[in-house]
């Protein structure tokens, strides 16, 4: 068994109409994701209140156009994937993943949760009521399970029983409480991935459609500091017999292995490290074309960027993609109007110019992935980081990585113990969930340059001016077949407290609109958890199936108003843009 840093999912099941191979990340569900459902009554339908602060218009006509003709960057088809935290392991959680196996086909204008991933889920609340023979039922029940998995065929897995679950909620409750611990005091326990949890997760990925990342321990060292591969060999040779197809990483945030191992392990170090894991990889015949990614450092302050350099001039030719982590704010005493703050949204982008220029410098062109974001670090914090308010962050974040030329975004996570993660304990889908659903099934790999006039108030002396509205241009994704090719796909963050309109001009003058208008739902305003789509609440329909996402058509010409701190889709249709008609 190897002691794991973490692992990744690069790739997402496709909507129905995706072709069955394809690992577009999140498209019609996340991963990890399905058996929910959200109460009918979630709360009233309210309208934001709207404050006008002086000075700012709330009537400013913002001109819009688009360059059709190329596009400006190409990213990944598999741009947005998902992190699964190793807490996964620690707190029993992994024994509840399953792929989903013969769901019936969605009826038209329905759509499928998470074509292939289920956590379970049973209606209610409350003790599990288990006595002892029933819990001994269960437990046996759970090693049939085991047993199916193994000797499976079609990817067709038995379920466990309610009981089982009720306990594991249980269990996962006080193990979050112990990792909370962990991570506040910057003390952590071994975690073992045993060869049954490794083909759990493994079958999970490949019946799911997912692409595996595992991340190796770099934490073992010699005494001369080198990196100990033995224990990683082992789980290679063994993953190797079972002929899993996974990609590889070694260490997570290598520049703070001080104060997890009492030593430093430099740039240079680390480079050697994957020189000899590239190495062990080329020795065993399934992994000779593995791809490989790292040193996936923290945030690229002055010693980070260092030690980044120092990788680069050793491994820079080793990786596949140099990946990096990027939180925002501390998780412990972060405020819901920190995420208003165009000054935060904006420290992301100089981030990626400080990496560009690194791997630019050693490898040209290199691909450059943003391998674990979220809005706070330390966990985040309940009712802020899972709230409405962070998903400005987290669409801000999906715009600039697009448009500055990242290949891959990494969320972190899924599902863990803290708050950043998309669903919550009972697996209701969080409000970041519906953007990234959102985003998977209109967004496509081609970005394109937007033209603005009337965007900026005129700038006072001394005084910078940051937008407060955020606009984004995609081709329309080509696996949304409700779309022809050539359609346009805007996004855009109103931070403003004032609404803003927005008139289509040069090629998108005078066609069809179809918006897809996100807004909190409920009493909480900004701290909600649930989100209202063009005015509907979104739901699950029942435990396998996503709602129709319906958009709201606006007649051809019509002026788009974006309403006050909210964040919003809009497919311009039949453009006919020369830079969307081919893949």
């Amino acid at each position: 068994s190897e002691l794991i840093t973490g692992f990744l999912l690069s790739g997402m099941p496709c909507p129905s109409s995706c072709p069955p191979g394809l690992l577009a990340l999140m498209a019609p569900g996340l991963a990890l994701m399905a058996t929910f459902s959200l109460p009918s009554q979630a709360g009233d339908r309210r309208t934001l209140p709207v404050e006008k602060p002086p000075g700012v218009k709330g009537r400013t006509l913002i001109l819009l156009d688009v360059n059709t003709k190329s596009p400006v960057r190409i990213i990944s088809e598999n741009f947005l994937s998902l992190q699964l935290d190793p807490s996964i392991i620690h707190d029993g959680w992994l024994d509840f993943l399953r792929p989903a196996s013969s769901a019936p086909a969605p009826q038209p204008g329905e759509g499928r949760a998470p074509a292939g991933s289920r956590l379970l889920r049973r209606s209610g609340r409350g003790g599990s009521g288990a006595g002892p023979e029933a819990v001994r039922r269960a437990r046996r029940d759970i090693v049939r399970s085991d047993i199916a998995l193994d000797k499976q065929k079609g990817c067709k897995i038995a379920q466990h029983p309610d009981i089982m679950l009720e306990l594991q909620r249980e269990k996962a409750a006080q193990m979050h409480l112990v990792l909370l611990k962990e991570q506040f005091s910057n003390t952590y326990s071994n975690l073992t991935l045993t060869a049954r949890s490794l083909d759990k997760l493994y079958n999970f990925a490949d019946c799911s459609g997912l692409h595996l990342i595992f991340a190796l321990n770099a934490l073992r060292r010699n005494p001369n500091n080198s990196w100990n591969s033995s224990n990683a060999l082992s789980l290679l040779k063994y993953s190797a017999s079972k002929k899993y197809n996974i990609s590889w990483e070694l260490g997570n945030e290598p520049n703070n292995y001080r104060t997890l191992i009492g030593r430093s392990v430099n740039g240079s170090q680390l480079g050697k490290d994957y020189t000899q894991l590239r190495s062990l990889l080329q020795l065993i015949r399934t992994y000779s074309r593995a791809h490989l990614y790292g040193p996936n450092i923290g945030r690229p302050r002055k010693n980070v960027i260092a030690f980044l350099e120092g990788f680069m001039k050793v491994a820079g030719g080793t990786v596949d993609a140099v990946t990096w982590q990027h939180y925002y704010v501390d998780g412990r005493v972060a405020k819901v109007t920190d995420f208003l703050k165009t000054r935060l949204l904006d420290t992301l982008s100089d981030q990626i110019r400080k990496i560009q220029k690194v791997v630019n410098t050693y490898t040209p062109g290199k691909k450059i992935w943003l391998e674990g974001v979220g809005t706070t670090s330390a966990g985040g914090m309940n009712n802020l980081s899972d709230s409405y308010a962070a998903g400005f962050l987290w669409l801000n974040t999906l715009g600039l990585l697009a448009s500055q030329g990242i290949d891959v975004v990494v969320r972190h996570s899924f599902l863990d113990h803290g708050h950043n993660h998309l669903v919550d304990q009972n697996f209701n889908p969080l409000p970041d969930y519906w953007l990234s659903l959102l985003y998977k099934r209109l967004i496509g790999p081609k970005v394109l340059a937007i033209h603005v006039a009337g965007l900026q108030r005129k700038p006072r002396p001394g005084r910078v001016i940051r937008d407060k509205l955020r606009i984004y241009a995609h081709c329309t994704s080509y696996h949304n077949h409700n779309y022809v090719r050539g359609s346009i796909t805007l996004y855009i963050i109103n931070l403003h407290r004032s609404r803003k309109k927005i008139k289509l001009a040069g090629t998108l003058r005078d066609k069809i609109v179809h918006q897809y208008l996100l807004q909190p739902y409920g009493k909480d305003g900004l701290h909600s958890k649930l989100v209202q789509l063009n005015g509907q609440p979104l739901a699950m329909v029942d435990d396998g199936t996503l709602p129709e996402l319906k958009p709201r058509p606006l007649r051809a010409g019509r002026t788009l108003v974006i309403p006050p701190l909210t964040m919003s889709f809009y497919v311009v249709k039949n453009v006919n843009a020369l830079a969307c008609r081919y893949r």
